[in-house]
């Protein structure tokens, strides 16, 4: 009797062992299986990654070209003096006008896109900031001003265009990056014109754009010089 369950205690030994050794072998089959579908996960995650960047690339070179076409379109609005067609680039916020690189957002005029269309015909003389160098105020209409600091020379037609850079450089802080932070810009640059000034009298014009409803929008038109 004695010897009977002896063999039945190692009979149940040897099976406690061969089940011990037949999940232990299932859980490592079960450890491989998740290791190698975590392992796929990630090679699409890093697939999707790639796909996401180049999207996001493919998107910024639609935005980019967009930008460019319509500052294009607007700078043509302005050279023909169309107040109407520009008009109907600018934001809902309005589109400010300075006279300088520098951006005074205190002083500098700001106007709806429904006021543009009667500006040229008007007589009332703005203030529009001081003439760099005498400090004296500029006091223009909107016609004076628009030939002296918006399109005083052929725009349309540059010698470089800068999509989000800024050509023209002088001694006055450039301060668009900081009062149009959320906002992209064109400029239109001309190198010079007489070579006895070795570039000096350079000239820009940067058309500043933000996103509205999904159309780039006209914020601001900057006139930029060599100043003193």
């Amino acid at each position: 009797m004695k010897r009977v369950v002896i063999s039945f205690i190692i009979l149940l030994a040897g099976c406690t062992n061969q089940q011990d050794q037949s999940n232990m072998k299932q859980l490592e089959q079960t450890i491989e299986k998740q290791q190698l579908e975590i392992e796929q996960l990630q090679e699409k995650n890093k697939q999707l990654q790639k796909e996401n960047e180049q999207l996001k690339t493919e998107e910024k070179q639609v935005l980019s070209s967009s930008l460019l076409s319509v500052a294009l379109d607007a700078v043509t609005a302005l050279k023909n003096k169309d107040m109407n067609a520009l008009a109907s680039y600018v934001h809902s916020n309005g589109v400010r006008f300075s006279p300088y690189g520098h951006v005074d957002v205190q002083n500098d005029l700001q106007f709806s896109a429904s006021q543009l269309p009667s500006l040229l015909s008007s007589t009332q003389v703005y203030q529009w900031g001081v003439y760099d160098g005498s400090g004296d105020p500029i006091q223009l209409t909107f016609q004076d001003y628009f030939d002296r600091f918006v399109y005083d020379v052929d725009f349309a037609n540059p010698h470089m265009i800068g999509n989000n850079v800024v050509v023209g450089t002088g001694n006055m802080i450039n301060n668009i990056q900081q009062v149009y932070s959320n906002s992209s810009f064109i400029e239109f640059h001309f190198t010079g014109f007489d070579p006895q000034y070795n570039g000096m009298d350079w000239r820009s014009l940067r058309l500043v754009f933000e996103q509205e409803n999904g159309q780039w929008k006209l914020v601001g038109i900057i006139h930029d010089e060599w100043t003193t």
